[in-house]
């Protein structure tokens, strides 16, 4: 099934699904205003339901009249109930205290409201700097577990944090628990990917080559032998990012490898001249080994010693 991706309006980010969690480093008020205005300029024009939670250097009633200039019929969405702007310690402080279950509860209320009025989904964001500041260890621990939480709801998240407030290690903390971070170099956005999300990403990435690579040799009933080697050995090359890739047939009882279909830089490096080649697995050096251990062998670096060369 087609994932349906959200609008952000944000260049460096583009169109997100739901459950995306990122966060943006600030340093002037301009710097917020550049990102959620258009943020939240999309979500209400995508009937999405939407809460601004602001702090200095950006307050509520400046945040509402930055955003008037970019939606004029502000007041509509405000009156149909689709937008809420208030202050931080309307949302993250109760009761004089900073209290994540509560907010987090009340995060999943907000989207359930949201989608009994028929808007999409709910667009979220909040100024989180004083939090860090004055809450650091149960902030940390709310934000690690909002990151969990969101992929499993209608919800887009950006919290943001003024870059001068946040020591090194902080920074460091903010990013880990974000799916990804914006930050301006050269007076353009970018984005700064955290390393668990990079290896989601990267994991996401080889599973659909994977299914694609598998479709694709689904369809391919009408085709040589010759065809479909070629094709599995040079998706093979692709998956694991390699230059050298050869496919071989053993014999009956198992004792001779015999290699016909080669990739292109494994003839050039080994200087095979004969494409046809017989090996007795017996005495065959590393290329025997998957054979003989009867499991797949990973080899990253062939030039190292290895005693069955």
């Amino acid at each position: 099934m087609e994932i349906k991706l959200r609008k952000t309006s944000i260049d460096a980010v583009g169109n997100v699904p739901w459950g995306t969690h990122f966060c943006q480093f600030y340093k002037t008020k301009e710097d917020l205003i550049d990102i959620l205005v258009p943020y939240f300029k999309a979500g209400l024009e995508n009937n999405e339901f939407c809460m601004w939670i602001t702090s200095d250097p950006l307050n509520a009633e400046e945040a509402y009249k930055e955003l008037k200039k970019q939606v004029k019929n502000l007041d509509d969405y405000i009156k149909k109930d689709q937008i809420e702007i208030i202050e931080d310690n309307q949302w993250y402080i109760r009761s004089e205290n900073f209290d994540p279950e509560a907010i987090i509860k009340d995060c999943i209320k907000k989207t359930e409201y949201a989608l009994k009025k028929g808007f999409d989904g709910l667009r979220i964001s909040g100024n989180s700097t004083g939090l860090v500041i004055n809450n650091q260890e149960k902030f940390f621990s709310y934000e690690e577990n909002v990151n969990i939480l969101i992929t499993k709801y209608r919800i887009l998240a950006v919290c943001t944090y003024c870059t001068d407030d946040c020591s090194p290690s902080e920074i460091i903390n903010v990013v880990s628990n974000h799916q990804f971070a914006l930050i301006k170099q050269n007076k353009k956005w970018k984005i700064i990917q955290s390393s668990e999300h990079k290896k989601a990403n990267e994991e996401l990435r080889l599973h659909e080559i994977r299914l694609q690579a598998l479709l694709d040799l689904n369809k391919m009933t009408e085709a040589s032998e010759q065809k479909i080697l070629d094709f599995v050995r040079e998706e093979v090359i692709k998956i694991t990012q390699s230059r050298f890739a050869f496919i071989g047939f053993m014999n009956d009882d198992e004792s001779v490898l015999t290699v016909d279909n080669w990739s292109k830089d494994t003839m050039a490096q080994c200087a095979i001249v004969d494409k046809s080649m017989n090996f007795i697995v017996a005495e065959a050096g590393l290329w025997g080994e998957p054979v003989r251990q009867r499991k797949p062998v990973v080899v990253n670096d062939y030039n190292a010693p290895n005693p069955t060369k």
